[in-house]
């Protein structure tokens, strides 16, 4: 496949310093691409505490069944070994052979139990992904672990996408500074439900794994279960948080702890902003789109009215044409399934008020809204009038670009 220009909308990688008990390295295995490294290994210190989220479509790859049956039996990680270019899903028993098989190969390197050992593939789907290539390249992957290595391993992660994707955080837990750092890598096949999506974040505090599974449940709503692409949920979508434990902050016991507020809030930022790169890097985007929705009778209806918006193709190569249609955002609303009334429907696109309480504003200029339109960055805004609830989703425009990668991608 030919390479893709990098987004318009790309964010530079950030200056990403080691993080205390954590060591990457990314080689090259010859999965499916050449001349780039395409296998990751993240080993962690022993003790570090393990949380994931996964997806909920229900053809998962074997990856993703191999760590939800790891993190229920240990609360401990001590590697996550990630490679592109092929998804390891809709292989059957030779799909867990290769996950058994690397599990077991990278345990018996570092000595350490293979429930301990976090697997993620990312790529294409139904192509048996060979075992005798990982299993080969982990010698060269250990040697090359570096806690100054982490621009690599985002790099060697990617697949359909521009530019790498990486966030870091510095914050504290009961006045004792600790640093939040992690990666993503998506482009398409977006539209995650949890949580081809993964993301991988460690800190060096030390919090209990019922702690971090909690703190991580709460802060993928507001991030990637926020975000679509194109309204797929992929068989690979994983997010998991690591606590390495090397710094001595004072004892957490619950997520709901008030010393612990700084760290979550820093986590949710994080996870917002890596859960955003990727709806920037969508498939072919030219913008980016906040969807904010208020007036619902409860969040739960404001956030389906935001995803309807969200995914509706119509709105989303309206935005593309830097066409101000409104009318097609009254049509996602009408068709989201939640109570509705015409009558009492507002909408502004790109801070502009386009309609009011179910008619044109009166007056209505086109003129600032067309402008409002043509800026990478516009948000739709709809006011149902009907209750308190509230909601925002972020999407991405629709291009021919979407078609040409993926109408192409296992070429």
């Amino acid at each position: 496949m030919a390479a893709t220009a990098t987004s318009p909308l790309a964010t530079p990688l950030p200056i990403l310093p080691p993080v205390k008990g954590v060591r990457l390295a990314a080689v090259e295995a010859g999965i499916r691409y050449h001349g780039r490294d395409d296998l990751m290994l993240l080993v962690l210190a022993p003790g570090t505490t393990a949380a994931g989220v996964y997806t909920r479509n229900a053809c998962p790859g074997a990856p993703v069944v191999w760590c939800r049956m790891a993190l229920a039996k240990s609360p401990q990680a001590r590697a996550l070994l990630v490679n592109s270019g092929n998804a390891n899903v809709f292989t059957g028993k030779a799909g867990e052979e290769t996950v058994n098989q690397s599990a077991a190969a990278l345990a018996r390197f570092l000595h350490c139990p293979e429930d301990e050992v976090f697997l993620a593939s990312t790529g294409v789907i139904g192509e048996v992904l060979p075992a005798e290539k990982i299993i080969k390249a982990l010698p060269e992957a250990i040697a090359k672990l570096d806690s100054d290595n982490w621009a690599g391993a985002v790099r060697a992660i990617m697949t359909t996408d521009t530019f790498p994707k990486a966030a870091r955080r510095e914050t504290t837990i009961g006045g004792v500074p600790v640093v939040i750092q992690g990666m993503a890598k998506g482009s398409g096949m977006v539209a995650p439900d949890m949580a081809t999506m993964l993301a991988y974040v460690v800190t060096d505090a030390t919090l209990p794994q019922g702690v971090l599974q909690a703190l991580l449940d709460e802060g993928v709503q507001g991030s990637f279960n926020s975000i679509t692409v194109d309204s797929d949920t992929s068989t690979s979508d994983m997010l998991m948080l690591f606590a390495t434990g090397q710094v001595a902050n004072p004892p957490v016991t619950h997520a709901g702890q008030p010393d612990l507020g700084p760290f979550k809030a820093a986590l949710d930022s994080l996870l917002q902003e890596l859960a955003l790169m990727v709806v920037r890097d969508g498939e072919g985007a030219t913008k980016l789109i906040k969807v904010a929705v208020k007036g619902a009778m409860d969040d739960a209806a404001a956030r389906q009215v935001a995803r309807a918006i969200a995914n509706s193709p119509l709105v989303k190569t309206a935005i593309a044409g830097e066409d101000a249609n409104w009318g097609r955002v009254v049509m996602a609303v009408g068709k989201s399934g939640v109570p509705a009334d015409r009558d009492r429907l507002s909408i502004w696109m790109g801070g502009v008020e386009v309609a009011h309480k179910g008619a044109v504003v009166p007056g209505y200029d086109s003129s600032a809204v067309d402008a409002a339109m043509k800026k990478p960055e516009i948000t739709i805004l709809v006011d149902l009038n009907m209750g308190d609830g509230a909601a925002c989703m972020w999407t991405c425009d629709l291009t021919h670009g979407y078609i040409d990668i993926n109408g192409s991608y296992r070429s």
